[in-house]
């Protein structure tokens, strides 16, 4: 009897918490579409909340019916009310990082669609700079510089520099790096500015979130600016990082079967390796079967041969092409004028 009830009370507390009955109810009449009478059970969630409870708490009652309050204004089609309703979340929060992070990213967002651009960047960088280890954050920075870098990308990349020393010890802080070297590679002509960005990145946040994608970009960009040798160093690091997890499957990174084609390509063209280029291409085949990449793999590798002056490898490399791939945009349009200058019988 002892075990039972205590194996109860464990199963009671590892429970999710039940969700108060006036928000319940206002979920409930959200999604029959009665909306006015949801929104008066919203405001009536919002009425019983305690005034003292841990607003960053992931399923906290009152930061829940806050924002679908908020939510549903919108969808109502009062984008201004919405606005209004993100834009005190904060105070009725006391300023808890996650939910305040979230409230001010949709009201920037709400805030530009209504045309209000000013407010909107202003709230953006409020949520960056008040909530910056969130992800509305995070989303506050995408929106800047997708909006910003049509507008005025110098002055953007100024106001992230100043955020990012500001920040550099916070979770945001690699966002802010990338979204400069994403400026300074693109609208701002500075390509070594980026490649240190890109850099520092990799090198101060290996675990983090976009280790990978600056070892590939500025792998790219090392490339172009004279420097295969170290393209390929951070094409190699970037494959270092590949796991295999022994009960979830694999952790691989979008640019992995990416990486081995662009080592490949430039260990052939700017090192004259093409025993590595091989070797390359063929871990590619081996550890992505699935890879869209595969066409591109099997056109390099018969350009591979035919750099090497073996010239029957190339054209069985051009008859599998053909086979498996007879759609392929090389089939189509780059095989055939290696297939003549070889004099391919297959």
């Amino acid at each position: 009897m002892i075990r039972a009830a205590v194996a109860v009370a464990a199963v009671v507390a590892c429970a999710p918490p039940r969700t108060p009955a006036p928000l319940a109810r206002a979920e409930r009449l959200v999604e029959i579409g009665a909306w006015d009478r949801a929104l008066a059970a919203y405001d009536d969630a919002i009425a019983a909340c305690p005034p003292r409870a841990d607003r960053d708490a992931a399923r906290d009652p009152c930061v829940q019916a806050l924002l679908g309050r908020a939510e549903l204004l919108d969808r109502m089609g009062r984008g201004a009310d919405a606005a209004d309703a993100y834009e005190a979340i904060p105070a009725a929060v006391g300023g808890a990082p996650v939910p305040t992070g979230t409230a001010l990213y949709r009201a920037g967002a709400l805030r530009l669609r209504l045309g209000d651009d000013a407010r909107a960047y202003a709230l953006w960088w409020r949520a960056i700079a008040e909530a910056p280890d969130t992800t509305g954050a995070d989303d506050a920075v995408r929106a800047l510089l997708r909006d910003g870098r049509r507008r005025d990308p110098r002055a953007l990349y100024r106001a992230f520099a100043a955020l990012a020393e500001r920040l550099a010890d916070t979770a945001i802080a690699d966002n802010l790096l990338f979204a400069l070297a994403d400026l300074a590679r693109n609208e701002l002509g500075e390509p070594r500015t980026a490649l240190a960005l890109y850099d520092a990145i990799a090198e101060r946040w290996p675990n983090g979130p976009l280790f990978d994608d600056a070892l590939w970009h500025g792998g790219k960009l090392a490339r172009a600016l004279g420097d295969p040798r170290g393209a390929v160093a951070r094409w190699r690091k970037l494959l270092a990082t590949r796991e295999v997890a022994w009960f979830n499957g694999s952790y691989n990174s979008e640019w992995f079967d990416d990486a081995w084609l662009q080592i490949a390509v430039t260990l052939r063209d700017d090192l004259g390796d093409t025993r590595g280029a091989l070797a390359a291409l063929a871990a590619l085949d081996r550890d992505y079967p699935a890879s869209v990449l595969r066409d591109d793999a099997a056109f390099e590798r018969a350009a591979t041969y035919a750099a090497a002056g073996d010239a029957d490898r190339a054209c069985r490399a051009l008859a599998r092409l053909r086979a498996r791939w007879p759609d392929s945009k090389y089939e189509l349009e780059r095989a055939p004028a290696l297939r003549a200058r070889l004099a391919c019988r297959l």
